[in-house]
Formats: C-alpha cells, sequence, structure tokens
C-alpha cells in the first residue's frame, strides 16, 4: 500500500449467530478475503445493536448463546474490493439472516508492517 492513495473500505456488517458451510459466517468471509489476497481482515464484536430484520439484543450474562453484531473489515484497492464483493455477493445472498455489505474511500496515513509468523 501506498501512503496518501485512496483506496476503500468494505464493511459486512452480519450477526455472530449467522451461519455458513457449518461454521461461523464472518469466519468464513475472513477465510474467503484471505484466499482471495485481500490485504487484511479486521473483525469486530459488537456490544448491542440490530438490523432491519432483527430486534435490539443486548449483551446479558444470563444469556446461553450471545447474539451481537459483527462486521468485518477489509482495506484494499478499489478493483481488489470490488472484485471480492463480486465474487462473495452471491454467496452472501444465500446467508438465511440479512446482512449489509458498505463500501467507501479512505487514505492510508501510516502503514508499518509486521514481521510474518514464517519469518
Amino acid at each position: 500500500m501506498d501512503l496518501g492513495k485512496t483506496y476503500k473500505v468494505l464493511r459486512i456488517y452480519l450477526s455472530n449467530t449467522d451461519k455458513a458451510d457449518h461454521a461461523s459466517a464472518y469466519e468464513t468471509i475472513a477465510y474467503k478475503a484471505k484466499q482471495f489476497g485481500l490485504a487484511g481482515a479486521t473483525v469486530y464484536k459488537g456490544i448491542m445493536g440490530y438490523g432491519a430484520s432483527s430486534e435490539l439484543n443486548p449483551v446479558k450474562f444470563w444469556e446461553l448463546i450471545e447474539k451481537v453484531p459483527v462486521i468485518v473489515e477489509f482495506v484494499d484497492e478499489a478493483c481488489q474490493i470490488e472484485a471480492f464483493v463480486e465474487q462473495v455477493t452471491p454467496w452472501l445472498e444465500s446467508l438465511p439472516k440479512g446482512c449489509l455489505v458498505t463500501c467507501q474511500d479512505t487514505a492510508v496515513l501510516f502503514l508499518k508492517k509486521g514481521k510474518s509468523a514464517v519469518e
């Protein structure tokens, strides 16, 4: 990534309870992004939230199953983001629950790469 260059931020909003291929949907999305070659992925776990087809779900310590919002976020070049969205859209459409996908421009102001785990 080049500093100051415009990139895209892709965000996929869903629930931590959403499943796909017998795994968490957010995990599957992150693995698909890694296989696709996106620069990186971050999964954020929300404290509370709701979507168009769900109720407001706060975290309660007595609940056996925690249902909270999850955001999977990526930053990469526009062509990479657009190609990835095109590839995963049919898969996202097959999810039984709803999700939201957003994309916006961003600038990388600082980047320090760490050492690889295989080095």
